[in-house]
């Protein structure tokens, strides 16, 4: 802590022999970096582009892909300054606001991904209401509604935590996420209680209202012709997997790293940067290669003398 300024600094202790690796650790990190934002963005062109994937299934694909690169923006560039830096540090501040979009645009995607569920729902199980239900005016709600909705119920928390006392400054990882709150002195039952509400609203409720709709739609499809189970599998698998992988590593952050358990180092550095790096990667992959429109523009754009 610099009493000078009165500004608190907090250090990074989760890295690894990074004084050893720091140039490994940066080359391997900036080319996941740029790979994250390259082929999220590619993807996110098409779906601009092409006006037979201007519809509400598409532009939650593309909004859920341009949440992956914000969320990496949030954790990346300061994660590769430390890379190079000789001491591992940040303001409490900045940890704080660092912490605020890395858990806000966390919840984004929980909520992205239920629109996307009502979505596909509407779309297998009232076919004829479709357009009338997934109006444009419906589409901009569910997209402001996604990002607003977590960043309103995060901000007020994250001011009240810049007041409060700290009796440790080493976290124990290589970004700001819940660990932050270990560093404070009391941890109040009502912050407990109102980060669990939190938590219930943005990620267990749209997970929840995500499993019943899927389940409505397999249901459904059973019922129905060939052709509609093809259509729900096609559409609905990718959403799924995507969801179940996310889930994982939510479950991960608020679960292990909350409880403290006792990992090592290393293993508990492997698990963080699997929050970072397998995720946004594995969202432009599983949309490219398993939704068939998007995967047929891919094929275009990269082997154009292959398509007749």
């Amino acid at each position: 802590m610099d009493d000078t300024l009165n500004v608190t600094y907090l250090t990074f202790g989760g890295h690894v022999d990074v004084d050893r690796y720091r140039y490994v650790y940066f080359v391997i990190m900036f080319t996941i970096y740029i790979l994250i934002i390259c082929s999220n963005s590619v993807i996110v062109y098409l779906i601009w582009v092409h006006p037979n994937l201007h519809e509400p299934m598409y532009i939650f694909i593309a909004a859920l892909l341009i949440n992956s690169v914000l969320f990496s923006t949030t954790i990346y560039p300061k994660l590769l300054i430390d890379f190079l830096s000789d001491k591992q540090i940040i303001t409490y501040s900045a940890c704080l606001l660092q912490s605020f979009f890395y858990y806000s645009l966390g919840c984004s995607e929980f909520l992205l991904l239920a629109a996307m569920s009502y979505d596909r729902y509407v779309s297998i199980c009232k076919p004829l209401q479709y357009s009338t239900i997934m109006s444009k005016t419906t589409v901009k709600i569910f997209l402001v509604s996604a990002w607003l909705l977590p960043a309103c119920q995060l901000v007020l928390p994250t001011a009240m935590s810049a007041k409060e006392k700290l009796c440790r400054f080493i976290l124990n990882g290589v970004f700001c996420n819940n660990t932050i709150y270990k560093l404070q002195c009391v941890i109040s039952q009502a912050r407990c209680v109102r980060d669990m509400v939190i938590l219930l609203n943005v990620a267990l409720v749209p997970v929840l209202f995500i499993l019943f709709t899927y389940t409505r739609i397999f249901v459904i499809s059973y019922r129905s012709s060939k052709e509609v189970r093809k259509k729900a599998a096609q559409t609905c698998l990718p959403h799924l997997i995507v969801l179940i992988n996310f889930s994982c590593l939510c479950a991960y952050d608020v679960i292990v790293v909350g409880l403290e358990a006792d990992f090592p180092k290393t293993v508990r550095l492997i698990m963080a940067l699997q929050i970072i790096l397998y995720h946004p990667l594995f969202n432009p992959i599983m949309y490219g290669l398993k939704m068939k429109e998007i995967h047929k523009h891919l094929k275009r754009l990269f082997f154009p003398a292959r398509i007749k």
